[in-house]
């Protein structure tokens, strides 16, 4: 039998995810004093979570230093390109942090099974791949890759979620739906795309998200425990007195386009 988890209550859920994106901010200090550049990629299939989590990481964060790529398919000129070519503007200058919400491995996933690349594109992605990652690796970049596992009962209720409520219904495609009748097919291009990419100097890292909170806090943990960061002492800020009257007088609101106050 496994182990028994504990319960996830809300309130423990979120004291937890506050105390790791207080760390969170400790970390993006430490990049930014140290010159880190660090890019996550966030895969997996449709609906299993990438988004959610990555939205946690990046609400206490500078936008300055903390950004998020989630590219559109690839214009008529990119598909012309070296295929990792869109992806190497985004990629990190010193003292960032990159998250790719999909990446690079979408030759490897949608495009395989949905058959918008050739077997001969498809097979020189998986030689060059890690190739191209070693080169990051290489160049000063540290290189996270977080594949999310959701089961395909877990998956059907979140596209159904999705379709009955009108503020999620964007984020459900035409290929998003395909996805389920597809299900085996995601999984063997999964797993050979394991096989030549999950090597010692960019291995995946499994993520079980079947319960989503879990996922997060895991995921931001083990995030966490990658970098070896240390707290930099922050000075304490001290508000300026406000200016002294000079006799300033202030327009009246007559003159203003004031929105209405439904609230």
């Amino acid at each position: 039998m496994g182990k028994k988890r504990k319960i996830l209550t809300k309130r423990k859920y979120e004291t937890e995810l506050a105390r790791l994106q207080l760390e969170l901010v400790k970390l993006q200090r430490w990049v930014k004093a140290k010159g880190l550049k660090i890019v996550v990629l966030f895969e997996g299939r449709d609906a299993a979570g990438k988004g959610g989590t990555i939205k946690r990481i990046t609400e206490p964060l500078n936008p300055r230093i903390c950004r998020v790529v989630a590219l559109d398919k690839p214009t008529e000129r990119e598909q012309t390109q070296w295929y990792f070519q869109r992806y190497v503007p985004h990629l990190p200058a010193g003292g960032e942090i990159v998250l790719f919400d999909r990446s690079w491995y979408n030759r490897a996933g949608v495009e395989r099974v949905m058959g918008f690349c050739t077997d001969e594109e498809y097979h020189e992605f998986l030689r060059s791949c890690p190739m191209f990652e070693r080169l990051l690796v290489y160049s000063g970049i540290i290189l996270i890759k977080y594949w999310f596992s959701v089961s395909a009962e877990e998956q059907a209720q979140r596209f159904q979620a999705r379709m009955d409520d009108p503020t999620k219904r964007w984020k459900l495609s035409p290929i998003d739906l395909k996805a389920q009748s597809r299900w085996e097919e995601y999984s063997r291009a999964k797993d050979q795309m394991f096989t030549y990419t999950d090597t010692q100097i960019a291995p995946w890292y499994v993520v079980h998200s079947d319960d989503k909170k879990r996922a997060r806090l895991n995921c931001i943990t083990h995030l966490l425990s990658l970098i070896d960061y240390e707290e930099i002492p922050v000075k304490k800020i001290k508000l300026p007195p406000r200016q002294k009257d000079i006799g300033y007088v202030r327009p009246p609101e007559t003159i203003q386009n004031i929105i209405p106050e439904d609230f």
